[in-house]
């Protein structure tokens, strides 16, 4: 048989299945034009083998991936192993076996041996490799001349596979359209390269002898099995080995930061999307990958750069996301310029919500306008995403915020934080690594000159109160709130300075300053406090020992003070108080005389109706004890209705626990199984 007539007995014993190759063939070419789209989570694990032609005929598609079609020729004149050439297209999107939105609808199936089936013989498996045909038949999808389809009958095949090369390598590029029409070649001038394994024209090539622990295409399948299954971890580790053996594979890079992304490692992503465009600087899909990073990252003007890519359409929905933040980032700068800081926080906000949801330099800001506006809780509660950012000094180190380098603009916000939380020392070391980063920005340069004098005069204040000098000491902090005064430490320190000299006012009024910046500052509501108390404002000493009996609730001198505060506020009033005692305990009242003239002694009096048996009562029990700690001035009996009959059926009690309130001696409030928090509550309301 002549070299010229053997291809088409091979396309007469094949052609049953050419039908479905080219509809599978049409279906992922379709599937692999959907690129460039920021979710991950399905995986494009290559195209079908593209069926080989009788005649030469050279097709390229930007989508398709690089070892996903194979391109071939009749017998003569025929090369097996052509010299391989570089991709001439500096433009070409496609790459092997990369992480996409889209995924193959056959990418999965499996082949068993020794069986016939309907898919085309020697077609690419998902992990890369080839089925090999019986070395007698010609794999599917073979066109005649003229374009018509050969029917003949199957051909069972050989279970053996043969594997690709290292997955570096173009195994050639287009599809078969309907009719034996080759598609429009575009943008790839060369040549195709065929790959070691393949029978072409009838005839065998060298198989590759590389086995699957040290093929880098093997490896990478098992890469994108376990992203598939959400083992990013273990998807990492792979990618690695696959880069390891085949290191200028931009693919694998691409790959690898899928797999850091799902990890939540966006900078390391970033960086690796850099890498695999720095191999292939015309790779497409990193370029919009990075892109998509960057914006969520907050590196806006370098984002946009890889989004709208010179030359490729951009994907409408991260186009729309970056202009968003574009816009609120530009509102957010003029206003923080101006000092308008709720507007600031208004649209910092906003473009965090659009897309950049992973900047720490967005929530820096958002931070730092919190802190301008006296809502220090909230700022404190933003800081830790700011302190745990990961180091991107590498990833664009020369981007800038509102003037000011990436890196340097965390520590200056930083630098504040530590300042309101009186923590001088690393609000001055803070500042000062800000300056190293960014030496000729003003703004940085003013805020280290201020957090110096105001770290100088807190030392100086501090040794002189040791030394109680206390008027140079109220000087010495004084100083300090001039180049800072919104700082509720500060404040809070010459406080004390003021009660030392007896000026309760003063002592009262810079407490007063400390909690409006600050509404949660123990130490500034203790002092005043204990200020009101010298003044004998006992409703207002009341008012800040209740508070601090809520947050410190194990203080035994906060609660010894807010009882003897109570006791005065009663004697002010006129009122009899004979329960002078401080931590009195939970009375046992058995008779009904004695529990009559408990219940009519001045101030409220809570009385637990109880028995010995019953479960609910046991639970709570204890937590009266702890109320009676709380609010000493109110007198706390138990009684026992199994025991006492009498004071039961006097007070109608039949289900228990019980609780009832008195005041003179007359019932203000019954509670029947009440939790511990509605015990308290109505507790708290008759303790005055």
């Amino acid at each position: 048989m002549s070299a010229k007539t053997k291809p088409e007995l091979g396309l007469e014993s094949l052609s049953d299945r050419l039908r479905n190759t080219l509809s599978y063939a049409e279906a992922d070419c379709a599937a692999a034009d959907d690129v460039n789209k920021p979710d991950f989570r399905e995986l494009d694990l290559g195209s079908p083998v593209s069926p080989l032609r009788t005649r030469l005929t050279t097709t390229t598609s930007s989508s398709s991936s690089s070892s996903g079609s194979v391109s071939g020729r009749n017998s003569s004149g025929f090369n097996p192993n052509p010299p391989r050439k570089p991709d001439s297209n500096p433009n070409s999107n496609s790459h092997s076996g990369e992480l996409s939105v889209e995924s193959s609808p056959s990418a999965n199936r499996s082949f068993k041996p020794a069986h016939t089936r309907s898919d085309s013989a020697g077609s690419l498996t998902a992990a890369g490799s080839v089925t090999s045909p019986a070395s007698n038949v010609l794999p599917t999808g073979n066109i005649c001349p003229s374009g018509r389809i050969l029917k003949t009958g199957m051909t069972s095949r050989s279970a053996k596979t043969d594997v690709l090369g290292s997955g570096s390598v173009n195994y050639g590029h287009g599809s078969i359209m309907r009719g034996g029409l080759a598609s429009k070649p575009a943008l790839d001038a060369s040549p195709p390269v065929y790959s070691r394994g393949l029978m072409v024209g009838g005839e065998p090539v060298k198989r590759a002898a590389v086995s699957g622990g040290s093929d880098p295409e093997e490896v990478k399948r098992m890469g994108n099995e376990s992203y598939r299954m959400g083992n990013f971890a273990e998807a990492l580790s792979l990618y690695d080995k696959a880069i390891a053996l085949s290191l200028g594979n931009a693919a694998y890079h691409f790959n690898r930061a899928a797999a850091l992304m799902g990890l939540r490692r966006l900078v390391e992503a970033a960086r690796e999307c850099e890498h695999a465009i720095g191999l292939d600087p015309g790779y497409v899909r990193a370029h919009h990958r990075l892109g998509s990073l960057l914006l969520s990252l907050g590196h806006i003007e370098n984002a946009r750069k890889h989004i709208c890519f010179s030359g490729h359409q951009p994907d409408s929905a991260e186009k729309q996301k970056l202009q968003a933040v574009e816009k609120h980032m530009s509102k957010c700068t003029a206003a923080r310029r101006g000092g308008d800081w709720r507007s600031t926080l208004r649209e910092v906000e906003a473009a965090i919500a659009s897309g950049a949801d992973s900047s720490p330099q967005l929530c820096a800001c958002r931070a730092e306008a919190l802190l301008k506006l006296h809502q220090l809780d909230d700022a404190f509660l933003a800081s830790p995403s700011i302190h745990n950012s990961a180091p991107s000094t590498h990833l664009h180190s020369q981007s800038k915020i509102f003037g000011m380098l990436f890196e340097a603009y965390l520590y200056f916000v930083r630098s504040q934080i530590e300042l309101a939380k009186g923590r001088f020392e690393g609000a001055v070391t803070t500042s000062e690594k800000a300056g190293r980063i960014d030496p000729h920005n003003v703004e940085i340069a003013v805020l280290l000159s201020s957090v110096r004098q105001v770290g100088r005069a807190r030392a100086r204040g501090n040794d002189l109160f040791k030394s109680e000098r206390f008027t140079e000491a109220c000087s010495a902090y004084g100083e300090g709130l001039r180049h800072d005064p919104s700082n509720s430490v500060l404040y809070c320190n010459r406080a004390a300075c003021w009660f030392k000299l007896g000026m309760w006012e003063r002592s009262v009024n810079d407490c007063n300053q400390a909690l409006c910046i600050q509404p949660s500052y123990i130490k500034a509501l203790l002092r005043r406090a204990a200020s009101n108390s010298k003044l004998e404002l006992w409703s207002e000493a009341v008012r800040d020992y209740e508070v601090l009996r809520r947050e410190l609730p194990d203080d035994k001198e906060v609660a010894e003070s807010l009882f003897h505060a109570h006791v005065a506020l009663k004697k002010s009033r006129g009122e009899e108080v004979h329960n002078m005692k401080f931590g009195g305990e939970v009375e046992s009242v058995s008779g009904l005389e004695q529990f009559r003239a408990a219940v009519s002694s001045p101030g409220a009096s809570v009385v637990h109706f109880k028995t010995g048996s019953s479960t609910e009562c046991k639970q709570i029990s204890p937590f009266l004890d702890t109320l009676c700690a709380r609010y000493p001035s109110i007198n706390f009996l138990k009684v026992d209705i199994e025991e006492s009959p009498s004071i039961a059926h006097a007070e109608n009690v039949r289900i228990v626990p019980t609780f009832k309130i008195y005041k003179r001696g007359t019932r203000v409030k019954e509670v029947i199984c009440p939790s511990p928090e509605v015990l308290e509550s109505s507790v708290r309301h008759y303790n005055i």
